[in-house]
């Protein structure tokens, strides 16, 4: 066991560090930070973007301020980013110039302005600030503006189906093994960090990067399988030991990448700075468009998968009853190798996207994991279709519910939901009662 656990380190070490070396020279792997990254994790990154469009607010002046003195001054740059290294812990006031903005944003606001943020030590801190018409929110988010409702609608959809592909996953690996795998959300990092490497680092267009991270999630999902959970089922490890090692796992995953990338956020060198396209009263950059296609269609292509092919078929008696499936002639370690070589791709995928639209941190899977569990609960425990279901749900009442509350708070909505339908509904949506505990 102690052997099959350091052949996946060294695996994972492999798949991540690669794609950082195979930059022209590149010696450490730490090189790919920017030097504003470097600081011992007493950092600020603000990103200022137009709540109507999304669109990125380029040349803004944002300071940092701590008992009324500045303590950093910057430009926001093409992707709306601008970063801070502050001098300790402690809570700091984020303040945007409003002279400063661009024409096109010009007479535009923000609902708190200087904004109140704290930093933990050793933890940067993400402050996204979204600029609104005057009066359309009140100082404490809590206004609202009936007017961005389709908006919040299509970008609220837009994260529900990239959610989707990462719940859907964690859902078949639930109903195929019973394991709750709290590492699920470094999966989706891993596919974020490893294509902005072959990206940004090594220089590849991102339409060759993230097909290669696919394939890298599909080695990296089989040595997971093979190396460490398939001999924890063989030696009759129960399912509590396991969730238990699955979050010492997620710990290590999201470690090693802070360690490898620093912790600042992290943008491809494509596809920055799109402007939006206006259809009617929504505004989505061409990017946006494609992402939310392209979920679509994997989506599609999961359903049909599992309802036509035979590892479908397989996966979905697997996952009712793996005692009748084994004894019908099912191979159901294959199957359940085969389920973890897709989720991991699936949640690459999920992360390559989310990278797309706001950047991507060592963070970013442990950011979004609550939110994966909610649309698996909210689905149905162990079913596809009620995770995508789920998902879709939890990202549209996520966005919709800053129309009423704080944007920082924008998850709770989703989660009070979750509660009311489970109070209603214990098993799910589309959840089966049998598989209440």
């Amino acid at each position: 066991m102690i052997r099959a656990v350091r052949a996946l380190i060294v695996g994972l070490g492999v798949l991540v560090a690669v794609p950082v070396l195979a930059a022209p020279g590149l010696t450490v792997p730490a090189a790919a930070a920017t030097p504003d990254d470097e600081a011992a994790g007493e950092v600020i990154n603000v990103r200022l973007l137009d709540e109507e469009t999304r669109e990125p607010v380029a040349g803004a002046v944002v300071r940092v301020l701590q008992g009324g003195e500045v303590v950093g001054e910057a430009e926001t740059d093409d992707t709306g980013l601008a970063g801070f290294d502050v001098p300790e812990p402690g809570e700091y006031d984020v303040e945007v110039d409003l002279e400063s903005l661009p024409e096109e944003f010009a007479g535009l606001t923000l609902a708190r302005n200087p904004f109140t943020t704290r930093v933990d030590p050793g933890t940067p801190r993400t402050v996204a600030l979204r600029l609104v018409t005057e009066g359309e929110q009140v100082e404490a988010g809590g206004g609202i503006s009936w007017g961005t409702t389709p908006q919040l609608l299509v970008t609220g959809l837009r994260f529900g189906l990239i959610l989707a592909l990462a719940a859907i996953g964690l859902s078949l690996v639930f109903g195929t093994t019973g394991l709750t795998n709290f590492a699920h959300g470094e999966l989706v990092t891993f596919g974020a960090l490893v294509t902005f490497s072959l990206n940004s680092v090594a220089g590849l267009p991102l339409l060759v990067a993230a097909p290669i991270t696919l394939v890298l999630a599909a080695a990296f999902g089989w040595l997971q399988d093979s190396l460490v959970w398939r001999q924890l089922r063989s030696r009759g490890i129960g399912l509590i030991a396991m969730m238990i090692f699955s979050i010492g796992f997620a710990f290590f995953l999201r470690f090693l990448f802070l360690y490898v990338y620093g912790g600042g956020i992290r943008f491809y060198t494509d596809f920055t700075g799109q402007s939006g396209l206006s259809l009617g009263p929504v505004v989505l950059r061409p990017l946006d468009l494609v992402s939310m296609g392209l979920s679509v269609v994997v989506l599609v292509a999961v359903a049909l998968t599992l309802l036509y092919t035979r590892i479908g078929r397989a996966t979905r008696a697997v996952a009712d009853n793996p005692a009748l499936a084994a004894t019908s002639g099912i191979d159901v370690d294959r199957v359940i190798r085969v389920v973890w070589v897709a989720g991991t791709v699936l949640a690459a995928l999920a992360g390559i996207l989310f990278t797309v639209s706001q950047g991507a941190s060592y963070l970013l899977g442990f950011q979004i994991l609550l939110l994966v569990f909610a649309a698996v609960v909210l689905g149905g425990l162990g079913t596809a279709f009620g995770a995508t279901l789920g998902a879709v749900l939890v990202g549209v009442i996520s966005d919709l519910s800053t129309l009423v509350i704080p944007a920082e708070l924008e998850s709770v909505g989703a989660l009070v939901v979750l509660i009311i339908i489970l109070l209603v509904r214990p098993q799910g949506l589309l959840g089966r009662r049998e598989r209440i505990g």
